[in-house]
């Protein structure tokens, strides 16, 4: 039976961070999905579409990483895939108090799930998305932080 992790998040933007935890769960799993939730609740500050675009730009030629988008519950969408893991990546201890909940209700939602939780490298832990954001927002630059080109990124956002 072929191991595939789903990989959930925003990625509101993906970082290198992000890019770590795929590249090692490539190590553990036959695949990996990339699902970017769409939150109706929340604002993204880069365009659904145009992450999706990037990350599967950051990832092409690795025929072992596929990139969705969904709205729904992660455990529903996990079971649609035939996705048995849920791939995580953990910055601190509060990371992990806020996936440890998580990972009990997708359990529950679906029994045959396990989430793996890998420790983020220690030279990408200080990596979040919403810093980033925040540099984004008051001009400073993140290229330093971001796994494609933030020019590639400001182009197709422009152009959708």
């Amino acid at each position: 039976m072929e191991r595939i992790a789903l990989f959930p998040g925003s990625f509101d933007p993906f970082t290198k961070g992000h890019e770590d935890i795929v590249l090692r769960g490539l190590r553990l799993f036959d695949k990996v999905v990339i699902g970017i939730g769409n939150n109706a609740t929340k604002k993204r500050y880069f365009p659904l579409d145009v992450m999706k675009e990037m990350i599967e730009r950051t990832f092409a030629g690795q025929s072992k990483v596929i990139v969705v988008t969904y709205d729904d519950l992660t455990a529903h969408v996990a079971r649609e895939l035939g996705a048995r893991f849920l791939l995580r990546g953990l910055r601190n201890t509060t990371d992990f108090e806020y996936e440890n909940g998580i990972s009990q209700v997708n359990r529950y939602l679906y029994e045959e799930i396990e989430t793996v939780f890998l420790i983020t490298s220690p030279s990408l832990a200080p990596i979040s998305s919403s810093i980033i954001r925040d540099l984004h927002r008051y001009g400073q630059g993140i290229d330093n932080f971001l796994p494609y080109s933030l020019s590639e990124l400001n182009k197709l956002n422009h152009e959708g």
